[in-house]
């Protein structure tokens, strides 16, 4: 039933905000557009800019649909300027919820009043997001500190679109082939995990302590200092920055920052927290990252709302790596053989044709500066590509992806000329030198000595273990050896099929590696049982 109504006032407000002269009704299923064309409000018109109402829109379906917006407002390259315009003020400009109930969140979340921990506070919010908004205030001890608090009935109106949002992902994989290979449910499922650690500010906080003792000290990033004693999960209190908003172009050359240097410095920090420290901010948008104003001609980032964050596996990463050197060095064999190496692709997926298609898709990429290159083109045509060889989505990358997709953005408003590629391909040679060489196998074998000091006291129990194995085994090969020769030249096969399955079920029971048996030990005894009798029915010389 939650579901049911969510939809209704989805198709409502798509009629309200006649966001039908935007969004291709066509390609919706035939009941939501009946739906949309026979509600009333269809019958008025909406006067407001097309920008606008799209905006509008977002807002009053909430925040799951603010995040979208926030997501499409840094791709100016996909949108039209008015669309573009409108949904960069969801970036920080959502309707607020009243400062008194602010404080109310805040007095019941540290169970003191307000004026016991701040001198001051402003019930004006400084900023208005889809999660949360914040609040200036001023410490006893004189420190200018910023109050976030979570907007109150979030957690209802996340759980309704999140059910929406499984729903549909169960139709697409029940009815679409392209849809089950794109693993919407899975999708969905990482991105509800997400949503719900936005809700807790303490892990947020936690978050922002981490980037913060990553860059201790760094040129290139600076985080907030979080006051732990009066932080809660729906209160954090944190250092208040002063910085030029990083979308503020006019205002950043103005003060004369140096906005390429601005520019590859987000490429040096995105790959910096993706490799070295496998710990990045995954919310990149431009209302969370400033610029600081005293840092112009060595320029230096600032930010914020760490509700989300990413890591990968190890495996993860050398593959990332691998896959992106591959693709600055035009080697598409090797792109095409990692995906395969790592089953992204089938294992019989023919490499040459697919290293062909790859070629196709990102040749064109090569050697221009950003402005003339279209992420959004590129992963379409490597949906293409996607469909041709039954490559799937990878559901751990999600969020990496959303990031590069920030990047791109951001890189494009700060300096347009900037060689992404050029950037970038340094960093991730001298990470790979660094990891594969001496140094880095030193690293990860100092790494384990410690597991290895723990297991030593059991190594000679445990070899004696494996030469009483190793006798068994032996011996079991023997009784089989002799048992063959006493059976009938292979002309029946009834004797064959009883011997393998012998073989099979000792092997089981003795070294225990035919993992698709040990996995259900009474199938091992059905097996030894049919070759056993198979083998008492096979004729004897």
């Amino acid at each position: 039933m939650i579901r049911l109504l969510r939809i209704l006032t989805i198709i409502r407000v798509i009629a309200q905000y006649r966001l039908d002269d935007i969004i291709p009704l066509n390609a919706m299923p035939w009941f939501i557009r009946a739906c949309v064309w026979l509600l009333p409000w269809r019958w008025y018109r909406n006067e407001l800019p097309r920008g606008e109402r799209l905006r509008c829109a977002l807002e009053e379906l909430g925040p799951v649909f603010v995040k979208f917006g926030q997501v499409l407002s840094t791709r100016r390259d996909l949108l039209p300027p008015d669309i573009a315009d409108e949904l960069k003020l969801l970036q920080d400009r959502v309707p607020p919820f009243p400062g008194d109930r602010a404080i109310s969140i805040i007095e019941h979340s540290l169970g003191v009043p307000v004026s016991e921990v701040f001198s001051s506070i402003n019930r004006q919010p400084l900023a208005s997001a889809s999660i949360a908004q914040v609040h200036e205030a001023v410490l006893h001890s004189g420190e200018h500190v910023v109050v976030k608090v979570i907007r109150p009935g979030i957690n209802k109106i996340i759980r309704k679109d999140v059910a929406v949002m499984h729903a549909v992902a169960g139709m697409i994989t029940r009815v679409s082939a392209d849809g089950r290979r794109l693993r919407p449910v899975e999708v969905v499922r990482d991105y509800e995990r997400t949503l719900y650690d936005e809700l807790d500010l303490q892990r947020e906080a936690a978050n922002a302590a981490q980037i913060r003792r990553n860059f201790d000290k760094s040129v290139m990033l600076y985080v907030p200092e979080v006051y732990w004693e009066f932080t809660r999960r729906q209160v954090m209190v944190m250092e208040r920055i002063g910085g030029i908003p990083v979308a503020d172009v006019d205002s950043l050359r103005a003060d004369g920052v140096d906005l390429k240097v601005l520019a590859e410095r987000g490429v040096e920090i995105f790959f910096t927290q993706v490799f070295r420290d496998n710990f990045f901010h995954a919310d990149m948008h431009p209302g969370n990252i400033f610029v600081d104003r005293d840092a112009t001609s060595s320029p230096r980032y600032i930010a914020i709302d760490f509700g989300i964050v990413g890591s990968l596996t190890p495996e993860d990463q050398q593959y990332l790596a691998r896959n992106l050197l591959a693709f600055f060095k035009r080697d598409y064999r090797q792109v095409a053989q990692l995906h395969v190496d790592s089953g992204w692709v089938p294992p019989d997926t023919p490499v040459h044709d697919f290293e062909a298609a790859i070629r196709t898709v990102c040749e064109p990429i090569f050697q221009k500066p950003l402005k003339d290159i279209s992420f959004g083109h590129v992963l379409l045509g490597l949906f293409q590509t996607a469909r041709r060889f039954n490559m799937e989505v990878q559901p751990q990358l999600v969020l990496l992806q959303k990031t590069l997709l920030n990047i791109e953005g951001l890189g494009r408003q700060l300096y347009p000329e900037l060689d992404l590629w050029a950037t970038a391909k340094p960093f991730l040679e001298n990470w790979m030198k660094e990891r594969m060489g001496a140094r880095g196998v030193w690293r990860r074998m100092k790494a384990q000595v410690p597991d290895i000091m723990d297991q030593l006291p059991q190594l000679p129990q445990l070899t004696m273990d494996a030469l009483q194995q190793v006798r068994q085994l032996d011996q079991t090969l023997k009784q089989i050896q002799q048992t063959t020769d006493d059976l009938e030249p292979a002309k029946h096969w009834m004797g064959k099929v009883g011997l393998v399955a012998v073989v099979l079920a000792l092997i089981t029971f003795w070294h225990g590696s035919w993992n698709w048996i040990s996995q259900t030990p009474v199938s091992a005894w059905i097996v030894a049982a049919v070759g056993l009798a198979l083998l008492w029915r096979h004729p004897r010389r």
